[in-house]
């Protein structure tokens, strides 16, 4: 029988984790870790060695993952600064939470709605022009919609 080999993360030892292997892990540089630590984008004080190194835990991964999430959608840093603070502050504003987590999310469905016109456009005009291509009417490139 054949196995199937899942990725499954290494789990994160109980001392954390180096700032280079948290950032491998997540996918964003250590100066991208240390810039959101500086920002205020971190819920929790990121955990430090006796030596003063930053070690990275599961709770702060996960955060991590929100931020870049929220930061590929177009939240602003402000946005999740605030979101943060909020999350920081615990419970008893989950309808602040949720105000600011539906209006991002309105904000990117109109902007999946303009790209989607945006890519029915595009894909018109590869119609047109490997029309004209396949009927030898190659002169005339450019056609408006």
């Amino acid at each position: 029988m054949l196995e199937v080999k899942r990725d499954v993360p290494d789990p994160i030892p109980e001392a954390g984790l180096s700032i280079s292997e948290a950032a491998r892990r997540s996918g964003v540089s250590a100066h991208t870790l240390r810039y959101y630590e500086r920002a205020g984008l971190v819920v929790t004080p990121v955990d430090r060695t006796h030596g003063g190194r930053r070690r990275y835990h599961k709770l702060d991964l996960e955060w991590i993952t929100v931020c870049t999430k929220l930061r590929a959608t177009g939240m602003p840093i402000r946005g999740i600064r605030r979101y943060a603070q909020l999350v920081a502050a615990g419970r008893g504003n989950e309808h602040d939470r949720l105000d600011l987590l539906e209006s991002h999310r309105d904000q990117v469905l109109a902007q999946i709605s303009d790209l989607q016109e945006n890519l029915e456009l595009i894909s018109h005009k590869i119609d047109v022009y490997r029309g004209r291509l396949d009927t030898g009417d190659a002169d005339q490139l450019w056609a408006p919609r």
